[in-house]
């Protein structure tokens, strides 16, 4: 990466299961870093018929809603559908809790809402815990 580079508003958080997934979300969120975790997702329904998830969102600047609107990120949430088992969001502004109220029972995936404060709950909720990052 260059000094000119941004850093990715999507990392991934590595589990101590391997069925279970974490992303921390932090900034604006662009096309590539929809690609990126959407990559990352693909290559996890190959290796597991279901999987659990988990999204921590600091400092939620927005997304970039005409790549969340791509036909390709589209069919990337159709197969999500099939494959997440438990989805957590923490987090975030408001109308996410809002927009998880709405759709949770028009989906087979249990999803929940948790506020920052209440991360360690919504690990607890997926069955996972965090590794410790690199040092």
């Amino acid at each position: 990466m260059s000094i000119n580079d941004t850093p990715p508003s999507v990392r991934r958080i590595e589990t101590d299961r391997d069925d279970a997934y974490a992303f921390e979300v932090t900034g604006h969120i662009t096309a590539s870093d929809i690609e990126n975790m959407y990559g990352l997702l693909e290559g996890a329904y190959e290796l597991h018929n279901k999987i659990d998830v988990i999204v921590i969102m600091h400092d939620y600047e927005g997304i970039d809603w005409a790549a969340a609107w791509k036909e390709q990120t589209m069919l990337g949430k159709t197969k999500a559908l099939k494959h997440i088992r438990k989805y957590a969001v923490v987090g975030g502004p408001s109308w996410v809790k809002a927009m998880i109220s709405i759709f949770r029972p028009f989906f087979s995936m249990e999803m929940n809402y948790f506020e920052l404060e209440e991360v360690a709950s919504a690990w607890e909720w997926i069955g996972a815990r965090p590794l410790p990052g690199p040092a």
